[in-house]
């Protein structure tokens, strides 16, 4: 299992994360920030959600290609 935590606040809207793993992120159309689908919020801004280990290459990808690097995986 992975859980990927997104700090939303710091998000920039650029659309890498999306365009890495589509099925996992989205652009908001309220404020043009990603979002992570099925991401909880937890501790003030940060979103988490827990995926199965098949997630984790578009994900990393999707961690590497932020520009602002508030996308973080770990394994559990």
């Amino acid at each position: 299992m992975i859980r990927i935590i997104h700090q939303r606040a710091k998000c920039i809207g650029c659309n890498a994360c999306v365009e890495a793993a589509d099925y996992r992120w989205r652009v908001s159309h309220k404020d043009g920030k990603c979002t992570l689908v099925g991401g909880e919020e937890r501790n003030g801004g940060f979103y988490t959600v827990v995926v199965d280990d098949h997630e984790w290459e578009e994900n990393e990808l999707a961690a590497k290609n932020c520009p602002v690097k508030i996308i973080k995986l770990h394994r559990i």
